[in-house]
């Protein structure tokens, strides 16, 4: 098998993209733990819980819009409840299953860091594109994210981080 090297112009971006995304994911978790005390994972958790019917989203489901795997949502949840943020319930449609629900706190939580969050991420990102780079911006990642998650075309499988095992199954 022959390797496809990448062509100069390709490690350009390449490398670009790894250092913007890199340096744009330190500055927000720098500014959250400053702000909430709290990393950007577990602000994203409380962010898509409290857009949720009810604010409340199978952990599952949760695992999947955070794309992360289900033990490290564990993880995350586990310390978001201990911080009073963050409520498990019992799934009452499904036994097996469990829910994560947004407490009252952690909405106020999110409520009060969302406004310095977006002014981070308006000031480092989106302060320096056009409009046209904007939408040039959501297409590549949208379609990056649909190949990776299985548009069709390339199965995603197991391969997602949400439907990883953490390890092998018993046999």
């Amino acid at each position: 098998m022959t390797t496809r090297w990448l062509t100069p112009e390709e490690q350009r971006a390449w490398r670009a993209y790894i250092a913007a995304t890199h340096l744009l994911e330190d500055a927000i978790d720098r500014q959250l733990q400053q702000d909430a005390g709290m990393p950007h994972l577990y602000y994203s958790i409380l962010a898509n819980l409290s857009e949720a019917p009810e604010r409340r989203l199978r952990m599952t489901d949760l695992a999947e819009r955070s794309k992360i795997t289900r033990s490290r949502l564990t993880y995350a949840v586990t310390r978001l409840e201990k911080d009073g943020l963050v409520r498990r319930e019992n799934c009452r449609w499904d036994k097996r299953g469990s829910v994560a629900a947004l407490t009252d706190e952690g909405m106020a939580v999110l409520e009060r860091t969302a406004p310095g969050h977006v002014d981070t991420v308006r000031t480092l990102l989106f302060d320096r594109l056009t409009g046209e780079q904007v939408a040039q911006l959501e297409e590549i990642c949208t379609g990056v994210a649909r190949a990776l998650e299985g548009d069709g075309e390339h199965p995603a499988a197991d391969e997602v981080p949400w439907r990883r095992r953490s390890s092998p199954p018993c046999s």
